[in-house]
């Protein structure tokens, strides 16, 4: 098996850097479009507007505009137009900065912490000791003492901390870099603004996906260079990396999330509800820090959680993949089977990504939504075919795998299809959300019309979307463990996760093109670009909108897959033969269990809620404080609105992590691993349906708003115009909406997959040491 080890070698590091060079080619493709800040002042055609100013860290960035003003094509206007895009998009980009840095720098002290007791807690399981000792599972062979395992946990913990905080970091920079740009683009027509919205979000996917494997892969090399042939400890001390991707994960998007929502709601409900001013507008204090928030929240903290989803669920393949047969017979090309995917996974999405921006070219506004559903499409049929190749490339053609004590006998043909499982179970996942949260389809042109009747009505029949909508992405979920589990046992379910995720920079440049198109829009508003130009914008972000939707149901989808790998792992690593459910130990720790996603989204929601009613009075304030600021002839204080979104969000996201880090080390120190099981499995299970029935109802409250907004047809018409009854109903449930969908639902699916690492991290603490009430 010599040369199919060497061969997965070169393949995996090259494909990664395939990704890498691919991501760059389009970050160069974007920044062809120019920006210049410098072209409009002191050239004679500055149009009269204010030009509003915002210092934030000693930086000073204006931002002129005169709401009301049509600017054509004309060329000095269009210089005007561009020099205003770029001020906008300066602020947009320095706000951004300072709250990742801010943030960045208290992740940088929990890190170092969180790293130290790590360390301790995994160094004390043998006392400290340096001897070697037997292995766990293969019997006859020594493995590496206790203490290298601490101490290569905590540095696996530390590098996937910091690939976590580099990819959300490069995320938010590419997005603020190319939000003015499909602005710009937008005059050159529909196709030219797509391609470069969605060549920024491949941007982001593609180097998100590659350094995740890239950082992976040589991780497992270094630390094999002490391992040796004890590979169970090895992929053990790997297992590290998950969580510390995942910690700064739920930091990310807690934080972001609460950040995003309450400029948003804040700008909405006095700009939109008391002002009567449209979306985006210049005049509104809180605007700049809610095009900041989908930086932040979206993107970085999008990002960050699909890094963290990738980055467990392939921990849990190869550590339970170390344990089977091939992993005692030392084949790397099998034990290496899930990172193989995931190498295929980019050179398909790299195909899949130059069909939609060089290929079939976008050509009219209508084009836009099947064009990023096709991408969806096509880069799961075609991973279905590499993920073939590969299962009989890389795997021998029978081998048994570890089944809780017991010997499962699996075909390389076995796992083909519990890839292919996942991978389908996250597209019927992608279509079921796209249903539900599309304002083309039924479920949300009825939301629609509730407004008719005021919010209350509008909030009950978005609530009940939202709950019917977790049916048919559970009964995907529940098909895709059935199959992994009989095909494969515990590593079926984990390479079923794997096949989710393979199409990872697919789903992430989709997801990411959203905040993009959204951005893109409030700057044509804010420079005061004319009708055309913003019509084209709105189709773009009315698109994005669906496609956040669908992004977040393949990361709660994948999530659910991935924290029940590790669930097995965690289970197999502590040495518990069973969990049953009739045991008081497990049940008590399921129904608690099963209450932390309410107290988490409790905690997150009313941050969102506390937050929002400091800006709410803000906004209120300087409208009745700044003298001519209604009329456009004064500016607002936008940096004031930012800092009031940074420290809240902030001082906020704390408690939820706590909880959540906490739990798990609590309950398994003071009560024992059964009953830690049952936590998890009770997170997992009522996590699920809450994160999705969250996400989708708010999803369906903003496009529900957006159909009224829009008035495409004779029957949102009849429900419009802007600033109708029905339409300010409709802001309301999108103001309900918003937290659901960006802070809570999102959050979730971070929450059941970090308790289940942290879980399998610290096994071997637990299974010594845990339940010291429960003994």
């Amino acid at each position: 098996m010599g040369t199919a080890a060497a061969a997965a070698d070169v393949v995996i590091p090259a494909c990664a850097a395939v990704g890498i060079a691919f991501a760059l080619w389009q970050w160069f493709l974007v920044s062809k479009v120019k920006v210049s800040a410098y072209a409009a002042p002191g050239n004679g055609h500055h149009h009269g507007g204010p030009v509003f100013r915002m210092e934030d860290d000693g930086e000073d960035v204006g931002i002129g505009g005169d709401h009301d003003e049509e600017v054509e094509e004309g060329a000095g206007d269009r210089t005007v137009a561009v020099a205003r895009c770029a001020e906008i998009q300066s602020a947009i980009s320095v706000g951004a900065n300072s709250f990742l840095f801010t943030q960045y720098k208290y992740l940088a002290a929990f890190t170092a912490i969180f790293a130290v007791v790590i360390f301790l807690f995994l160094g004390s399981v043998h006392r400290f000791s340096t001897d070697s000792r037997p292995c766990q599972y293969t019997r006859g062979r020594t493995c590496k003492p206790a203490l290298a395992n601490a101490t290569f946990s905590a540095i696996a913990f530390l590098l996937g901390a910091a690939t976590s905080v580099v990819s959300g970091y490069l995320g938010m920079r590419i997005a603020t870099y190319a939000n003015a740009r499909t602005t710009l683009e937008a005059r050159r027509g529909i196709g030219a603004a797509f391609a470069t919205a969605f060549r920024s979000g491949a941007v982001m996917g593609f180097l998100l996906a590659s350094l995740g494997l890239l950082v992976l892969y040589a991780t497992i090399k270094v630390f094999g260079l002490y391992y040796g042939d004890d590979w169970e400890g090895l992929y053990e001390s790997v297992t590290g990396y998950g969580l510390g991707g995942s910690s700064m994960a739920l930091f990310g998007r807690v934080g972001g999330g609460i950040y995003t929502k309450a400029a948003d709601v804040g700008a909405d409900l006095v700009g939109k509800v008391e002002r009567n001013i449209p979306e985006d507008d210049p005049r509104n204090p809180a605007v700049i820090a809610d095009n900041v928030g989908d930086n932040v929240g979206d993107i970085a903290g999008m990002g960050s959680d699909l890094f963290g989803s990738y980055a467990e669920s392939t921990c849990a393949a190869l550590f339970v993949a170390s344990i089977s047969s091939f992993g005692a017979d030392h084949d790397f090309a099998a034990v290496a089977y899930p990172l193989l995917i995931s190498a295929a996974g980019l050179l398909v999405c790299l195909v899949t990504t130059l069909l939609a921006t060089d290929l079939f070219m976008v050509k009219t506004v209508r084009g836009v939504a099947p064009a990023l559903k096709l991408q969806l499409i096509i880069s799961t049929v075609l991973m279905t075919v590499a993920a073939l190749v590969v299962s009989f490339a890389a795997l021998p053609a029978n081998f048994t795998m570890f089944d809780f004590g017991a010997v499962k006998q699996v075909k390389n043909w076995h796992l083909f299809f519990c890839v292919a499982t996942g991978l389908w179970a996250g597209l019927a996942i992608g279509f079921t959300t796209e249903y539900f949260t599309s304002n083309a389809y039924s479920p949300v042109r009825d939301v629609a019309d509730s407004c008719k009747t005021g919010a209350a009505t509008n909030v009950i029949f978005g609530l009940a979307l939202g709950y019917k909508s977790v049916i048919v992405p559970v009964f995907a979920i529940a098909v895709s463990i059935y199959v992994g589990f009989t095909l494969a046992s515990i590593y079926g379910i984990a390479v079923a996760a794997l096949g989710m995720l393979s199409t990872v920079a697919t789903g992430l440049a989709i997801d990411a093109y959203g905040p993009i198109s959204d951005n893109a829009g409030g700057i044509a508003e804010m420079a005061g670009m004319s009708r055309r130009i913003r019509q084209m914008t709105d189709a773009l972000d009315a698109a994005g909108n669906t496609t956040a939707a669908i992004g977040k149901g393949f990361a709660i989808g994948s999530a659910a897959l991935v924290s029940l790998a590790l669930f097995g792992a965690f289970v197999s690593r502590a040495g518990v033969a069973d969990v049953n459910v009739l045991n008081p130990k497990v049940f008590v720790g399921l129904l608690v269990g099963a209450m932390l996603p309410y107290w988490f989204s409790a905690m997150t929601m009313r941050s969102v809620g506390s937050a929002a009613l400091k800006m709410v009075e803000e906004v209120r304030r300087q409208f009745a404080a700044i003298p001519g600021l209604m009329e456009g002839r004064a500016a607002p204080d936008y940096a004031r609105c930012v800092r009031i979104s940074t420290d809240a969000s902030l001082r906020e996201m704390m408690p939820p992590g706590a909880l959540v880090l906490l739990a798990p080390l609590l309950t398994g120190t003071f009560f024992g691993v059964r009953t830690l099981a049952g936590l998890l499995a009770g997170a997992l299970v009522s996590g699920v349906q809450i994160a999705i029935s969250a996400s989708n109802s708010g999803g369906a409250w903003d496009n529900a708003k957006k159909y009224i907004e829009a008035g495409a047809s004779d029957h949102a018409k009849s429900l419009g115009p802007k600033g109708s009854d029905a339409h300010k109903a409709a802001v309301i449930g999108d103001t309900i909406g918003d937290p659901l969908k960006d802070t809570s639902g999102p959050s979730l699916n971070i929450l059941i997959k970090l308790m289940a690492v942290e879980s399998l991290v610290f096994a071997p603490f637990f299974a010594a040491h845990g339940g010291l009430i429960f003994k």
